[in-house]
């Protein structure tokens, strides 16, 4: 087996579209992507060059780069990634954008978010809210225990996290905003075949059924949980949108929107409890 000498050759060789190969080969190499940028003629070691292979062969598979790495960055945080969770999505950051916009820079309420995963989304608003009080839930052990482990190395310390399956061990308590990325795809749709969501945990992609069964559990308990006036956004399909819409009106949810994510795609639903 041909053993590329430099980083050079690796690249020229390994196949990948050159951002993936960057990025597998900084992992193996403990580098980032602005050394890789012009990385010259630097050498690579017969352990490094066999274990960058070993990596262009699992994503020639289809294997997802951050699970390939342990690593995906989300809203500017480098968050740790393993195949008990599902990869943060560029799209997702939008629930990160709507829940600071209701929350003011030195905002103290408390903020949930249910199905956390890797806490991406409620470490973000921690982040950027440091005075708020945040609590991720996930019913998946190994999730919250990730979600923790990412707030660890953060250095994050306003967010706590919970096994719950959506609302069932969630304090009784009123939170001034929750946000949830659900499973909302349908049970039959093909892409669950297709590229990276094969390896994604499948009950994090899908609730089973026609995709929205989560958001009509998560929406019904949701105003018991929400201060007058509080927020609930949820991100959904990009043809449920109207669905979304009508379980947060038939709830007694006002102020009913759809926000678009960058490609114009309605991508989150989002309603306050009535304020009286």
């Amino acid at each position: 087996m041909y053993l590329p000498p430099t980083v050079s050759a690796a690249l020229a060789v390994s196949g990948l579209n050159p951002l993936e190969a960057k990025l597998l080969l900084g992992h193996v190499l403990d580098r980032d992507r602005a050394w890789l940028a012009a990385p010259g003629e630097a050498a690579l070691t017969r352990e490094q060059a066999h274990a960058f292979d070993a990596l262009a062969r699992r994503r020639h598979d289809g294997e997802p780069i951050a699970y390939l790495t342990g690593h995906r960055e989300f809203f500017g945080l480098d968050l740790e990634i393993t195949p008990d969770v599902l990869i943060p999505r560029p799209e997702t950051e939008l629930l990160v954008e709507l829940a600071l916009a209701w929350l003011a820079a030195d905002a103290t309420e408390r903020v949930l978010d249910l199905g956390c995963g890797s806490g991406a989304v409620v470490l973000a608003i921690a982040h950027e809210r440091p005075r708020a009080s945040l609590l991720g839930a996930d019913v998946s052990a190994a999730a919250v225990a990730l979600a923790r482990r990412n707030a660890a190395r953060l250095g994050i310390v306003n967010t706590q996290f919970i096994e719950s399956d959506w609302f069932a061990d969630v304090p009784p308590e009123r939170f001034a905003v929750i946000v949830a990325n659900p499973p909302y795809v349908a049970e039959d749709d093909p892409h669950l075949r297709q590229g990276d969501l094969r390896y994604e945990p499948a009950g994090a992609l899908s609730p089973g059924g026609d995709g929205p069964d989560s958001m009509r559990a998560i929406i019904a308990a949701a105003a018991g949980h929400l201060a007058p006036g509080g927020a609930l956004a949820l991100e959904h399909g990009h043809d449920q949108a109207g669905a979304v819409q009508a379980l947060l009106r038939d709830a007694g949810f006002v102020a009913i929107t759809s926000a678009r994510d960058l490609a114009g795609i309605p991508r989150v639903t989002h309603g306050r409890r009535d304020g009286s």
